[in-house]
């Protein structure tokens, strides 16, 4: 079922920021949480930045966004949900818009960061046949910045083998379900500021004979302390 929708609060007094004009639902499926947007992505969405990190956090391979309901992205919207891409990358996950509307989708197609949020695999769709591409703007080298985030993409993807095996080492060492042991591992990498893939790859080292750093396993043994006092809840 649908998680409640998020809005922005009303400003305080000391809050002078512009007010969110888009709302979000959540709805987690497996190890992909969708997030269905619905308003105007301007400069106040970055109320919602948040509230999308939460959610990325609570999944275990990234966010798909339905965007089909937003009618006006700015710069500033794009913004909020590129900072969600890389986050998502630093966490060896992935962003992913599944539908847009056509506001939307001409500014992905002018800024070319359309393809940045494509699923790996995904089929290129036709282009509308009044689709003219924009040309770059002068001294924005574009095809580097894409590069650079192709790049950073295929890292992460590479990242995902160690992570999962990392996670059934959990699953088998400490007998916890699959989503149990993810957040361990998410647990463990935040309160010992190690990246999840290095962490992971420290685990399956450490089955190999290799040690473990003293304040991961501490991270580890307390984390899993807190998995086993909490029930687990089912997923929507």
């Amino acid at each position: 079922m649908p998680e409640p929708a998020h809005s922005a609060q009303p400003l305080s007094a000391t809050d002078t920021r512009p007010p969110c004009l888009a709302s979000i639902e959540a709805v987690t499926a497996g190890d992909r949480v969708t997030v269905v947007c619905r308003g105007e992505l301007d400069v106040g969405a970055e109320r919602l930045q948040p509230e999308l990190y939460d959610l990325l956090e609570t999944s275990s391979m990234g966010v798909d966004l339905d965007l089909a309901g937003v009618g006006f992205c700015d710069c500033a919207g794009l913004n909020v949900l590129l900072d969600l891409r890389q986050e998502a990358l630093d966490q060896g996950k992935t962003v992913t818009i599944a539908s847009c509307g056509p506001a939307l989708r001409r500014l992905l197609d002018l800024t070319g960061a359309r393809e940045l949020f494509r699923a790996e695999g995904a089929e290129r769709r036709p282009e509308a046949p009044d689709t003219v591409p924009a040309a770059p703007e002068q001294g924005v080298d574009v095809d580097e910045e894409l590069r650079l985030e192709v790049a950073q993409l295929r890292r992460a993807m590479r990242t995902r083998p160690s992570i999962d095996v990392a996670r059934g080492i959990v699953m088998a060492s400490f007998g916890l379900s699959s989503e149990d042991a993810w957040t361990v591992l998410v647990t463990a990498s935040q309160n010992t500021n190690t990246k999840l893939h290095h962490l992971a790859e420290g685990l399956m080292g450490a089955v190999h004979g290799e040690p473990v750093a003293k304040e991961v396993r501490q991270q580890m043994a307390w984390a899993v302390a807190k998995v086993r006092e909490t029930p687990s809840t089912p997923f929507a």
